[in-house]
């Protein structure tokens, strides 16, 4: 069904060769593909799998947490603890980073990530997403916090995943951005999306607006640049999307020209 198409697995061999690093990095990435299959099998049986509801818990940014969100934080705990690969993690539902042991020794990557973004939105049968970045690990001590707040430059890789109609699978090692779509009938996610840009000339954006407060002053200038529209420096009118599903990875998914606006939990270099 797919000959001549590209798999997840042939394209990171492809993108991802010349170093042992580099080898152990798109092994990690194919676990992670592997965590995003089973967490799109929780998510699309909705009420049926007893999922749905939430806790008497919150998160670190003190959201009620969901059954899904924490079933889907421990799946990728779960990938990031085995294969020895990860030397410490940092999920949106624990309130502190967390250092694995690798087992040989041979950790060499930090996972940062939100596991189920939008998750309120399953109630609604609304797409939901998972976010996730890697940076490499310190060599020869324990991550500190500081190892995990990093400048983006530094990621090795970067990604999300959509659960909606169809799963997708959004990711870049630093060689463009790649889309992914899960072909559940072989279970493999198959490249259809090569090389996403941010295109040139665009009507559209997409920002969280409930941030407004801590957005930095070119973001600011932009913003209310775009809602002058025509009669402003930009010249025409643009239409807003506002974050309208309430999940990060669905809005990214919608527009690839998505503007991200670092919070006060990020620091920007």
């Amino acid at each position: 069904m797919h000959q001549g198409r590209t798999t997840l697995s042939k394209f990171l061999i492809q993108q991802l060769k010349g170093s042992p690093e580099q080898n152990d990095l798109a092994a990690l990435l194919v676990d992670i593909a592997a965590c995003i299959k089973a967490i799109s099998a929780m998510t699309s049986k909705g009420m049926l799998g007893d999922v749905l509801g939430s806790l008497d818990t919150t998160n670190v940014q003190g959201e009620t947490q969901k059954k899904l969100d924490v079933l889907s934080n421990v799946a990728f705990i779960n990938t990031f603890s085995m294969g020895g690969l990860v030397a410490g993690l940092a999920s949106e539902e624990v309130d502190d980073p967390q250092e694995i042991d690798p087992g040989d020794g041979s950790g060499r990557f930090l996972a940062i990530f939100d596991p189920l973004d939008g998750s309120s939105n399953i109630d609604v049968n609304v797409s939901v997403g998972s976010i996730f970045s890697i940076l490499r690990a310190p060599e020869g001590r324990t991550p500190t916090l500081d190892d995990y707040l990093r400048p983006g430059s530094e990621q090795l890789a970067a990604g999300y995943a959509i659960y909606g109609p169809a799963t997708m699978m959004v990711i870049t090692v630093g060689k463009g951005t790649h889309g992914f779509t899960l072909d559940r009938e072989v279970g493999n996610f198959i490249l259809t999306h090569p090389h996403i840009e941010i295109p040139a000339d665009t009507s559209e954006f997409a920002i969280n607006a409930s941030n407004e407060r801590f957005w930095e002053p070119p973001i600011q200038r932009y913003v209310t640049e775009c809602k002058a529209g025509k009669n402003d420096v930009r010249g025409r009118d643009f239409n807003a999307l506002d974050r309208q599903y309430g999940s990060r990875g669905a809005s990214h998914s919608d527009a690839w020209w998505c503007i991200h606006v670092p919070t006060r939990y990020e620091r920007s270099e």
